[in-house]
């Protein structure tokens, strides 16, 4: 039975290959950089990493972040190795050559098809692959396991959603989660879901989530603040981050409400993905706000209504210049995006009520009584009216979700710990 089901995974990848070379296509027209580099995806690479390399893979922009103080920590301590980043979309990739420019050495990561794993092998001959999160390939662990490159998911997690889908596809790389895997579990609920799939119990820790170690870029206050004085200093000003389709559209509408209550209250509306950019422009300039696009660098003057974050990297600049945050893919049924990076700013926060990406970080906050949940326009909006309204009630949320972050920190020095001796020698 095992044999048949590996026979029907490797045809269904390689039936696949003409649709993911369509989708690359079709979503290239959105970000050209889709259409950069194909040939990595398929296993071909121009780049020599040399020698002794260690293999961390980031699919974007919030794996990238979160492995941010992982990759200076292994910078740090293994400097005659080469660190190999992999991740899966473009903006992850100028994500990564933002925060470390050519320390690290950087490509595509294969796609889950046997003649572009074995060839991503054989080109870089990794010691030690580090997977952030849960990336569950069967081709890609059976190659580990064939040869015998230490796996390591980091601050890994399974979702209860996910894991019948992973429960399916166990038996393709049974071997490798008995024997070759290391577990670095987020939670003790991830580790026993691990646990459940036949990863040995030797290998499987709980570490705790490597994102409450998150590092603030250097002066994002200070940079914060001379964004918002260039906005209006004294104007109320509230971010919708990471939006996906259909919630801009609440976000627009609780910002007419707001500014039923604070006239020249301010929008920054930060869509997750730039290929959405220009339709999101258009979207504002048919609810008839005056806005403008940071990437054209005009003032948001005091007729401006709607700042469109259509910048990467800008993120938490944004975050730091705001009063609230609205973080997204949450009102849609994405799973929320990182709450932590509005908290470590001391930036109170509201969110949708579909967080599982990150159901233990939304929980801490919401058992605090800091993480109100809305499910519309309406509500979404009286949540921020009432923390405008409120300056003692924000800065309270903001202080308690700091020290949240502060007493749940130290995965980072734990996985460290478990680390160190796969990596040595």
């Amino acid at each position: 039975m095992h044999y048949i089901l590996r026979i029907i995974y490797i045809v269904i990848t390689y039936l696949l290959v003409p649709v993911v070379l369509l989708h690359l296509l079709w979503k290239g027209f959105g970000n050209p950089a889709y259409w950069q580099r194909i040939g990595e995806r398929f296993g071909f690479y121009a780049l020599d990493a040399g020698t002794d390399v260690i293999w961390l893979h980031a699919v974007s922009v919030g794996e990238v972040q979160a492995a941010a103080p992982l990759i200076r920590q292994l910078l740090e301590r293994y400097p005659q190795h080469t660190l190999l980043v992999t991740t899966t979309t473009p903006t992850g990739s100028d994500r990564l050559r933002a925060l470390f420019g050519n320390r690290v050495a950087h490509c595509y990561a294969p796609l889950d098809i046997g003649f572009a794993v074995k060839s991503f092998f054989r080109r870089f001959r990794p010691r030690a692959a580090i997977i952030m999160e849960t990336e569950l390939w069967p081709n890609l662990f059976r190659q580990c396991g064939d040869r015998k490159v230490p796996l390591i998911l980091a601050s890994a997690r399974l979702s209860p959603r996910s894991i019948n889908r992973y429960r399916a596809l166990v038996s393709l790389f049974k071997d490798t989660l008995s024997h070759g895997v290391v577990i670095a579990a987020q939670t003790p609920a991830d580790a026993d879901r691990f646990l459940s799939l036949g990863v040995a119990p030797e290998r499987t820790h709980v570490t705790g989530n490597i994102k409450f170690d998150f590092e603030l870029p250097a002066g994002i206050t200070e940079q914060g603040a001379e964004l918002r004085s260039e906005c209006g200093a004294d104007r109320p000003v509230w971010i919708a981050a990471s939006t996906h389709a259909g919630e801009e559209e609440v976000a627009l509408a609780a910002h007419r409400r707001v500014r039923e209550r604070f006239a020249d209250a301010l929008l920054v509306l930060v869509p997750r993905h730039p290929e959405r950019f220009d339709g999101i422009a258009n979207l504002i300039s048919n609810r008839d706000f005056g806005f403008v696009r940071r990437s054209h660098g005009a003032p948001c003057d005091a007729e401006c209504a709607v700042l469109l974050g259509d910048t990467m990297g800008e993120l938490m600049l944004f975050y730091a210049a705001a009063d609230v945050a609205f973080v997204g893919g949450s009102i849609a049924k994405i799973g929320g995006h990182n709450l932590l990076e509005p908290a470590a700013l001391k930036l109170p926060f509201i969110t949708g009520p579909h967080t599982f990406n990150a159901v233990d970080i939304a929980a801490l906050f919401q058992e605090n009584g800091i993480a109100p949940v809305v499910h519309n326009a309406e509500e979404l909006a009286a949540e921020v009216v009432t923390l405008f309204e409120n300056p003692p009630e924000r800065a309270r949320r903001g202080a308690l979700a700091k020290e949240l972050i502060d007493d749940s920190g130290g995965a980072l020095a734990r996985l460290l710990r478990l680390l160190e001796p796969l990596l040595a020698g």
